[in-house]
């Protein structure tokens, strides 16, 4: 029997909960869902620039689940950009944070490259 899942942390829901290619109807897509736990990863891996031991902390799970849910979420936006199919966002097992947990007052740590490095 698997083990239940654990709940991710969430510090902030997305403002947006679909995409997709313009000019063609919504009903005419197909749609990939991506859960708001997978896209907190890619805000936090990608958007933060956060490591995924830096992440796993900040959601409360292992290195290796990180890793599992952000490699999941880069396959579905690949297939969303490759295919033109409507993306939304939603559902999952999270928490969301409250104002007073200290779990999502961790700095902002974006990294900029400087000028001329790549």
């Amino acid at each position: 029997m698997p083990r239940p899942v654990k709940p991710r942390h969430v510090c902030i829901l997305p403002d947006y909960d679909a995409f997709g290619p313009v000019g063609i109807p919504k009903r005419n897509l197909q749609r990939i869902n991506l859960s708001v736990d997978e896209i907190e990863t890619i805000r936090l891996l990608d958007y933060q620039g956060y490591t995924q031991a830096e992440a796993a902390e900040q959601m409360n799970v292992a290195r290796t689940t990180i890793q599992r849910i952000y490699n999941e979420a880069r396959q579905k936006i690949a297939d969303f950009f490759v295919n033109g199919k409507m993306l939304t966002i939603g559902g999952g097992n999270y928490t969301l944070c409250d104002s007073d947990d200290n779990q999502c007052r961790l700095p902002n740590r974006l990294r900029r490259r400087r000028k001329g490095r790549r």
